[in-house]
């Protein structure tokens, strides 16, 4: 992405690591949120992007408070704190028939039960049996061995409805084009809730997912694990269990991440956690510019409590990157950090408020307050930028280039039609950038991109992509506001990684290819 500004103009490109991987799903909250809506893929990486900042219309720089904001703003008693693992573990996975059992399941349960899988005991399911409420996950079933508790669900269509097509292309993992249309025509399915003590973290789980794949092989249907809501074929479930190597696998193989769009800008959660005892994570309030490191930030973190880290300090937390001990997920990041990254990511914690379509679980919300910004965005990316590394180069061009006030004047055309793409809703992953001047000291302009979160007539609110030259009280990630009437350029990336605009910056690029 490039940024310039007038007379001379400088073009920069800034750009954050880790580059061209990304570890999670970033997913809207699927089949019970009211309030998101699907993304069909992790979303593509961003453009270039900079680093935290606040900002004024038209270019006028506000005075800003660019502090850390200290955890001890947060009440004492939503800071989370000490070891995370729940004393006990309780999940739910279903296989779900096309449309009935091939065998008896219940049977064939016992059967295995009495066979390979002897860790778990088979017992009754008590009519009065609830789910764990959001803040008590340890649910009052809790018994003194591995236990699974069965039912059949004989009308699965009423009651334990499949997910709809949509959103199967998007949660199914292995299934033909018939098992998918089969999959709506289930009539039965087989119900399974795992119980079993905090210690048996890792066997218990593995000896679930077992038990699920023989089961769904010997009876011929479909599993549902109904704490990520994905739907798997049997060979995709075994695949992921066979990848699971050491004690801790890469949690990010087994947990998810959804993320709507919430009033202006976007909200993550993980799903899964409460299979390792753990509490789901939450990161608000953040754009889609920076999901893809967020959602690097949500994992590596779920990573880091999964592997017994501690919160030592009431709401802050240090995530070391190199102290990740699984070596498939360390190595994975490490050597796509920049140069000037300091591998630490120094996260403020909070418990996480639940909202509809949350997992019932325990939540905790991750804030960037000890970055320093004169605001929230700002904060956020500047931890982001501290932690993977950033670069930034400026290139000098002339503001009256004949050449590049024609491309900008093709561009300014456009306007009108992406303000009314904006104003019906951008595809979730999409983002919308827009090149501004911004005034500085000096009575200049420097030209720079904003990320659009908001576009009502001629004011436009968003977040700065780049971190100015020359005016030290405006840093990239602040939300800032511009006129439509002074746009340069625009740059619209599509979920599915293509990129519309940024015409300047290709006659910038040619213009500094010249000798």
């Amino acid at each position: 992405m490039r940024r310039w500004t007038g007379r001379p103009s400088a073009s920069r490109n800034r750009s954050l690591g880790p580059k061209g991987l990304l570890g999670l799903m970033l997913l809207s909250s699927a089949l019970s949120s009211c309030s998101g809506s699907s993304v069909p893929a992790p979303p593509p990486p961003p453009p270039p992007l900079a680093a935290p900042s606040a900002a004024a219309s038209s270019g006028e720089a506000a005075a800003t408070d660019n502090r850390a904001v200290p955890s001890s703003t947060i009440p004492a008693a939503d800071r989370p704190v000490g070891d995370q693992r729940a004393e006990r573990i309780e999940y739910e996975f279903a296989i779900y028939y096309l449309p009935k059992p091939t065998k008896d399941p219940l049977a064939e349960l016992k059967s295995l039960l009495a066979g390979r899988y002897r860790f778990f005991t088979l017992r009754e399911r008590t009519a009065d049996e609830k789910p764990a409420d959001a803040d008590a996950p340890a649910a009052s079933t809790a018994v003194s061995v591995p236990s699974v508790a069965a039912r059949i669900e004989p009308d699965v269509q009423a009651e334990y409805a499949p997910p709809d097509p949509d959103l199967l292309a998007r949660f199914g993992h292995g299934l033909s084009s018939e098992q998918a249309d089969q999959l709506m025509e289930s009539e039965q399915a087989l119900i399974l809730e795992f119980s079993y003590s905090g210690r048996h973290v890792w066997n218990g789980l593995k000896e679930a997912q077992g038990l699920v794949a023989d089961l769904a092989n010997a009876t011929g249907g479909l599993i549902w694990d109904e704490e990520t809501r994905e739907v798997f074929a049997p060979a995709a479930w075994s695949e992921r269990l066979a990848a699971w190597t050491g004690d801790v696998p890469d949690l990010s193989k087994h947990t998810v991440i959804h993320a709507y769009k919430k009033d202006e800008f976007i909200r993550a959660i993980t799903l899964g956690m409460t299979k390792f005892g753990l509490p789901d994570l939450v990161v608000d309030n953040f754009s889609w510019s920076l999901s893809r490191n967020t959602g690097h930030l949500l994992n590596l973190f779920a990573q880091a409590l999964a592997e017994g880290a501690v919160i030592a300090k009431p709401g802050e937390f240090d995530l070391d990157l190199k102290s990740i001990r699984n070596p498939q997920v360390r190595e994975e990041h490490l050597p796509h950090l920049l140069e000037n990254a300091t591998g630490v990511a120094l996260l403020t914690l909070k418990k996480g408020t639940w909202e509809e379509g949350d997992p019932k679980n325990r939540l905790i919300e991750l804030t960037f307050d000890r970055g320093t910004g004169p605001d929230p965005h700002a904060r956020h990316e500047a931890v982001v930028s501290k932690t993977f590394g950033s670069s930034d180069s400026v290139t000098k061009v002339a503001h009256d280039d004949a050449e590049l006030e024609a491309a900008s004047a093709r561009a300014r055309k456009k306007l009108p039609a992406l303000r009314t793409a904006f104003n019906k809703g951008l595809e979730p992953g999409e983002t919308l950038l827009l090149k501004a001047p911004f005034a500085t000291p000096d009575d200049s302009q420097e030209w720079m991109w904003v990320e659009v979160t908001r576009w009502k007539g001629d004011a436009i609110s968003g977040l700065l992509m780049n971190e100015p030259h020359s005016i030290p009280d405006l840093h990239a990630g602040q939300k800032v506001q511009v006129s439509e009437a002074k746009i340069f350029d625009y740059i619209r990336r599509l979920p599915n990684g293509t990129v519309e605009g940024n015409e300047t910056g290709e006659v910038i690029a040619r213009q500094q290819q010249k000798p």
